[in-house]
């Protein structure tokens, strides 16, 4: 069966009998982590400016678990770039694959009086669908200028709102292809609030997507395949694989890839390195003062990403090296304290982010494509003494290197207790704990 129709039939047939309890596990982890990111990114700039514009009417689905209501397609737009207003979401399939589907899900979820099964089941359709587009392409998506989270991300959420929907096989195909009509993001906006806008619009087409295929809107069910369809419109050597319909239900990818959780709230290829800068730091305790040269040894596909050298705000601090490096640095830390203007400003920052150099290399991990193999942290003190990290492979909450379930915790509590939010940490993190046994309405109930 040909691709677009395959995954249709996938997903109409995807029953909660047919998951494996590993596959739920890793659905409800991104649930939590989104929603912790998604309730302290509700006050960023780029969150309230959206909100403003969109000047959304009372409806059926929450604004980030405030007690504010809105229509649902707008909740998932606006839920979608608060989650991924701080670049502190998890991290999977070359994307960010929660940012979008969460806020997607829950929003529907809410207006159809859905169960906590049910969103767990279409978050799993969504990323198996994500998955695939993936799995099509080895190179680098980034290499043609696109954002993943925008170009799969409105594919994923078409998919997972037409489970949600319980929509036919041929309608959650039709789905799909008007998902991949609304595919965008281009990575030339990355540093500014119109990232987070990719995730947010990417969850808003995927509601419209299933609603429209429901109405009886039409598309082309080779949307995918189709030589002038989706994967040879976004494949960065024009190479696709559009063959057949994979091994759907077979191997599940949500298991094989899982979820990296982000321990930094900083572009995901930042990482390694500052887990490696802390552990040196750690280890010899160094004055700013006494730093002579930072050299960082990573992979030049990354170093395109993270535009950045000598960054003068917050968001545009994100992806910069150099402000990882500094900031591990003199505060011995990357967090959401560190992430602001004012910090990023200072002129200590400011020069020590001229003393760092990157060392780059085109060698690639297989398994993580775009990745070199290792990172490594280098100190040159003005002394001439010379310190090194070990080599990082992965970076502590990667699938691979995950987080105790009590780190999750953390984080999960860290983000709403900065945020105020309404409800406590405590009580959210149980109630999404055993989401499978409560209905939307209720886990975003403010009391």
């Amino acid at each position: 069966m040909a691709l677009t129709k395959a995954l249709g039939q996938f997903i109409a047939d995807l029953s909660p009998n047919r998951v494996p309890d590993e596959a739920i596990r890793i659905a409800r982890m991104g649930f939590i982590d989104c929603i912790g990111t998604m309730i302290v990114g509700r006050t960023e700039p780029c969150t309230q400016i959206l909100k403003g514009v969109l000047a959304p009417g009372k409806g059926p689905a929450t604004l980030y678990f405030s007690g504010e209501q809105s229509p649902g397609p707008e909740a998932g737009w606006i839920n979608g770039t608060a989650a991924h207003a701080l670049d502190y979401d998890d991290v999977a399939l070359r994307g960010h694959p929660s940012t979008v589907l969460v806020p997607a899900i829950l929003a529907e979820a809410e207006v159809l009086g859905a169960t906590g099964q049910d969103m767990l089941i279409a978050y799993i359709a969504g990323y198996e669908t994500w998955a695939e587009m993936v799995r099509r392409d080895v190179p680098m998506y980034h290499q043609k200028g696109f954002h993943p989270t925008g170009i799969f991300g409105a594919v994923g959420a078409a998919a997972a709102c037409a489970k949600l929907r319980k929509l036919d096989a041929t309608r959650t195909a039709i789905a799909i292809a008007l998902g991949a009509s609304q595919a965008s993001g281009i990575m030339a906006n990355f540093g500014t609030m119109t990232k987070p806008f990719h995730a947010g619009k990417s969850a808003h087409s995927g509601i419209m997507a299933a609603r429209l295929a429901e109405a009886g809107f039409t598309a082309n069910v080779d949307a995918l395949e189709h030589p002038q369809g989706f994967l040879s419109a976004v494949s960065p050597q024009n190479n696709p694989d559009r063959s057949g319909d994979g091994k759907l239900g077979e191997d599940w990818a949500i298991i094989q890839h899982g979820l990296s959780i982000k321990k930094y709230p900083a572009c995901y290829g930042t990482h390694r390195a500052i887990d490696a800068m802390l552990d040196l730091v750690g280890a010899h305790p160094v004055k700013p003062t006494d730093v002579k040269k930072v050299s960082v040894h990573f992979s030049s596909l990354t170093s395109n990403v993270l535009r950045n050298r000598q960054p003068d705000t917050g968001l545009a601090a994100k992806f910069s090296m150099e402000f990882a490096m500094a900031s591990g640095l003199i505060a011995h830390r990357v967090s959401l304290s560190e992430l602001t203007d004012p910090f990023v400003q200072r002129k200590d920052v400011q020069d020590m982010m001229r003393k760092v150099e990157r060392d780059l290399t085109d060698e690639t991990d297989a398994a993580n494509p775009g990745s070199s193999p290792w990172e490594q942290v280098t100190i040159e003190l003005t002394s001439g003494q010379v310190l090194q990290s070990e080599r990082v492979t992965r970076a502590r909450g990667h699938a691979e290197r995950p987080l105790t379930d009590s780190q999750l915790h953390e984080k999960f509590a860290d983000c709403l207790t900065s945020s105020g939010s309404a409800i406590p940490a405590d009580v959210l993190f149980g109630r999404l704990q055993s989401m499978q046994s409560i209905s939307a309405r209720a886990l975003t109930a403010v009391h």
